[in-house]
C-alpha cells in the first residue's frame, strides 16, 4: 500500500521513521492488523495548540496527501493565524466556525499509525462552554495529552480538563508544554510549570506523568529532539506515545448489553451487540441479568465467521441453545457471576446543559442500552476544580462537577465506572428538548436500593375503589396565582361530595403550611414542592379518593413527572387560563404588588416563568364561563374517565 507523500516546507522537520519492509500488501495488512492500537486525546486550555499538535503530528507520521498539502497551504493563507507559514491547526478543524474563530468547537477524530503502533486521537475543544465536547472525547481514551502554553501556566481550565480526565478513569498524561519557543527554550519556566501540575495532580490518581517541552508549531521535541532544549534528556512525544504502556483492567465478569434481537428468518434468532468488558467462550453458561433465565452459548457470530472466544470489544451476535425473553436493553453474564441491578445510585455529574439542574426534576436516564426516568434526590456537594474542595449546592449549573444520589423510576443493571465504565457510565437527557443535561460516572450502589422493597398490600386499590363505588382520580388544576384554581377545586369538590364522592382537596397554601414549610419559591423549591404534593396525591389516589390538586405548577417538566408518577389513565390536567392582567386585578393576597415593588424576588408570572400547558385534558377561564358551568364540565369529563 503507498504511504503519503510528504512535501518539504520550512520551517518543517523531517522525521527519521522508516516504514516497515514488507513484501507484499498483504503482508503490509498483516502487519497493520497486529499492530497495538493507542486511542488518546489532546486537552487543555483555549489556544494551548492543541489542534496545530494534532495537525504537526499527522504531518510527521506522514499521513498528508499531496492535495491535501495544497488545500492546507491555501487555507493557510485564508484562514490561517501563522502568516505566511503553514497552519496544521486547519488539518484537524474542519467546521467553518472553527477557522473563522480559530478555536475548536467540536471534537474531531483523526486516525495515524507509525511503524510502531496505530493511534486514534481526539481533538477537543478548551473553551469552557465546550466542556461537554471535551468529556465526549475522554470518554473513550487511554492518554491524555495534556498541553499547556508556557507563556499562560497552569490555568482553571487546566484544572478542569485535569480532574475530568481523572474522572473518567484516564491513569496516564503526557503534559505537553506548549510553545516553548515563545519564553525562549528556558528550562526554569518549563520546571515551574511541571512543579505546579504536580501540586495540581496530587489527589487526581495519575499513575504516570511524562512532562515533555515541546513547540508544535516549530516542531521541537515531536519527533526528534530539539537542539533549542539541550537540557531536556527525555522522550519526544512521538516516542512516549509509541512506547508509552496503557494496563487495561482485566475483568473477570463478562458484559454484554443486548443491542438488537437478530432474527433475519423463522430459524435463526441472536443477540447483537459489542462485548463491554471480558471473555466469552461456546459452552458458556449465561443469563438474562434482568429476567435471571439461563442458557448455553451455542454460537458466538461475527461478519468474518463463528469464533469460539471472543474478547472485549469485539461486535458479536451471540446464540444461544434455547429461547430465552431478551430484548435491546438487557444485560447478558455469566450465570455464575451475575451482575447488580439497582435503582438508587451516587454518582459523579458533569452538567452539560444551560438550564440548571435541579434536584427533583425527571430526566430521561441512557445506561449502556437501558433507558429509564431519573431524578436527582440529593446534591452532596459540587466539585471546585481550583483546589478540589467540596463545596454545598441546591442546583447545578453549566460545566459544574458535583456527587449526588440519583433514583430511578426502575432498578438497571450496573457496575461501578472504575470497574466497568460500560455500565458505570450514563447520560441524562431533557425530557422535552431531548438535549444531553449532564454526563455521569457511578461511584457506587446505595444501600437504601437493597433494604426497602414494596410491601404487596392485601387490600388493592382496586378494593377500594369498589367499596368507594367510584374510581380514584387526580384531578391537577394549574395557573397563576389568583387564576381561580382553588375556587374551582373547592366548588367541584363541592358537587361531588353532593354525589357520595370520597374527595379531598391538596391546596397550595395549605401544603406549605406543614408537609412542605421548608420550602422557598427558589425554582429547586418550586420542584421539590410539586414532587412531594404529586407523591402524597398519588398515595391518596391508591385509597380509591378523587383528589384535587391547587397549585400554580409552572413547570411543564414537573407536570408531566406528576403524570407520570400517578398514571396516564388516573390524571387530569385542568389549565385554569386566566390573564396575568386578570390575576393582578384580583390580587387577593396582595402579591402582585409586591412583586412588582421588588419585595418577592420569585412571583411567577412576574419575575419566574410560566410554562403553558401544551396539552392539557381542559382548559377554561373563570372571567368567560360561569362557575357552575366549568364544575358541569368538569364532572362530564371525570365520569368519561370511568369508563
Amino acid at each position: 500500500m503507498p504511504r503519503p507523500k510528504k512535501i518539504s516546507a520550512a520551517p518543517l522537520q523531517q522525521s527519521t521513521a522508516q516504514p516497515p519492509k514488507v513484501a507484499t500488501i498483504h503482508d503490509w495488512i498483516t502487519q497493520q492488523a497486529q499492530q497495538d492500537l493507542l486511542r488518546f486525546i489532546t486537552c487543555g486550555s483555549v489556544d494551548d495548540g492543541k489542534s496545530t499538535l494534532i495537525g504537526r503530528l499527522l504531518w510527521e507520521s506522514q499521513q498528508v496527501f499531496d492535495d491535501q498539502f495544497i488545500a492546507l497551504q491555501a487555507d493557510s493563507k485564508r484562514h490561517g493565524t501563522q502568516g505566511q507559514d503553514i497552519d496544521f491547526a486547519l488539518l484537524v478543524d474542519g467546521l467553518a466556525a472553527e477557522r473563522e474563530q480559530g478555536i475548536t468547537i467540536d471534537v474531531a477524530y483523526r486516525f495515524f499509525a507509525t511503524p510502531l503502533r496505530k493511534f486514534i486521537v481526539a481533538d477537543t475543544p478548551g473553551h469552557e462552554q465546550y466542556t461537554r465536547n471535551m468529556v465526549t472525547g475522554a470518554s473513550t481514551a487511554d492518554v491524555a495529552v495534556l498541553l499547556i502554553d508556557a507563556r499562560q501556566g497552569v490555568l482553571t481550565q487546566t484544572r478542569r480538563h485535569a480532574y475530568l480526565v481523572s474522572l473518567v478513569g484516564i491513569k496516564q498524561v503526557v503534559l505537553a508544554v506548549n510553545k516553548m519557543d515563545l519564553v525562549g527554550y528556558k528550562k526554569e519556566v518549563f520546571d515551574a510549570i511541571v512543579a505546579d501540575f504536580h501540586t495540581v495532580a496530587q489527589l487526581l490518581g495519575f499513575t504516570g506523568i511524562t512532562p515533555i517541552p515541546l513547540s508544535a508549531l516549530k516542531g521541537d521535541n515531536i519527533t526528534e529532539r530539539s537542539g533549542h532544549t539541550p537540557w531536556y534528556q527525555g522522550p519526544t512525544l512521538m516516542g512516549c506515545l509509541e512506547t508509552l504502556r496503557v494496563d487495561r483492567p482485566a475483568l473477570s465478569k463478562a458484559v454484554f448489553p443486548v443491542q438488537w434481537v437478530n432474527r433475519p428468518n423463522a430459524s435463526f434468532r441472536g443477540f447483537s451487540g459489542t462485548l463491554a468488558a471480558g471473555q466469552l467462550s461456546v459452552g458458556d453458561n449465561l443469563r438474562v441479568t434482568a429476567s435471571g433465565q439461563t442458557a448455553t452459548l451455542s454460537r458466538i457470530v461475527t461478519a468474518d465467521g463463528d469464533l469460539n472466544v471472543a474478547h472485549a470489544c469485539d461486535a458479536l451476535t451471540l446464540v444461544l441453545d434455547r429461547e430465552v425473553d431478551a430484548s435491546r436493553g438487557d444485560v447478558i453474564a455469566f450465570a455464575d457471576q451475575p451482575l447488580e441491578i439497582t435503582d438508587q445510585f451516587e454518582a459523579t455529574l458533569v452538567w452539560m446543559h444551560d438550564e440548571p439542574g435541579l434536584m427533583g426534576r425527571a430526566y430521561e436516564l441512557k445506561l449502556a442500552n437501558q433507558w429509564a426516568s431519573a431524578s436527582i434526590t440529593s446534591l452532596k456537594y459540587r466539585v471546585d476544580v481550583n483546589t478540589q474542595a467540596h463545596e454545598s449546592c441546591k442546583q447545578l449549573a453549566l460545566n459544574d462537577i458535583a456527587v449526588a444520589n440519583l433514583a430511578l423510576s426502575k432498578p438497571l443493571v450496573f457496575e461501578p465506572y472504575s470497574e466497568t465504565p460500560t455500565l458505570g457510565g450514563f447520560i441524562l437527557v431533557d425530557k422535552f428538548t431531548h438535549v444531553t443535561a449532564a454526563a455521569g460516572m457511578i461511584r457506587h450502589n446505595l444501600r437504601r436500593a437493597q433494604n426497602v422493597h414494596r410491601q404487596a398490600l392485601s387490600v388493592t386499590r382496586e378494593d377500594r375503589e369498589r367499596l368507594n363505588g367510584h374510581k380514584g382520580k387526580v384531578i391537577w388544576f394549574t395557573g397563576l396565582s389568583g387564576s381561580g384554581k382553588s375556587t374551582l377545586a373547592n366548588a367541584l369538590e363541592k358537587e361531588l361530595h353532593a354525589q357520595g364522592k370520597r374527595t379531598y382537596i391538596l391546596d397550595g397554601d395549605n401544603i406549605r403550611q406543614g408537609l412542605n414549610k421548608d420550602l422557598g419559591f427558589t425554582d429547586a423549591d418550586r420542584v421539590e414542592n410539586i414532587r412531594r404534593v404529586a407523591e402524597v396525591a398519588k398515595l391518596m389516589m391508591d385509597a380509591g379518593l378523587i383528589v384535587m390538586t391547587a397549585f400554580i405548577s409552572p413547570f411543564q417538566a414537573e407536570r408531566t413527572m406528576a403524570r407520570e408518577l400517578i398514571g396516564f389513565n388516573h390524571f387530569i390536567e385542568i389549565y385554569v387560563n386566566t390573564s396575568l392582567e386578570a390575576c393582578e386585578q384580583r390580587d387577593v393576597k396582595g402579591l402582585y404588588k409586591q412583586a412588582r415593588e421588588g419585595k418577592i424576588p420569585n412571583m411567577t408570572g412576574i419575575n419566574s416563568p410560566y410554562e403553558i400547558p401544551s396539552n392539557p385534558d381542559y382548559e377554561t377561564n373563570c372571567d368567560s364561563n360561569s362557575l357552575g358551568k366549568i364544575v358541569q364540565d368538569l364532572i362530564k369529563l371525570i365520569y368519561s374517565h370511568e369508563v
